[in-house]
């Protein structure tokens, strides 16, 4: 099965794993202690984003640490970025509509 980025971070706990590495690389037992699920299901959120290329490996000694690529995050934040203008205009819109509610409540009291 091929992998890409939108499938990484479909999931909250992946994306959870995402934030606490673009933070500071962890190793695969500290990521494990953050969260209240089995090692295999960290194991195999880490192995996802691994196939999407979010992130990857360094062992030292006996210990894997996991780092982010962001750079491959771009596709993702380049698509979403195509649309922020779009809900930007929409908030703006719906703030002032409900600025408007609010002037009137005001004048009829």
């Amino acid at each position: 099965m091929r992998r890409d980025v939108f499938q990484a971070i479909a999931d909250p706990i992946r994306r959870d794993i995402i934030e606490l590495l673009a933070e500071k690389t962890l190793s695969v037992n500290s990521i494990v202690e953050k969260f209240d699920i089995s090692r295999p299901a960290i194991s195999k959120h880490l192995k996802i984003l691994k196939e999407c290329k979010i992130i990857d490996y360094k062992k030292e000694g006996r210990e894997r640490f996991c780092f982010i690529q962001p750079k491959n995050l771009i596709p993702a934040f380049m698509w979403i970025e195509q649309y922020r203008e779009l809900w930007e205009n929409k908030l703006d819109s719906f703030d002032r509509y409900l600025t408007k509610l609010q002037s009137k409540t005001n004048q009829d009291e």
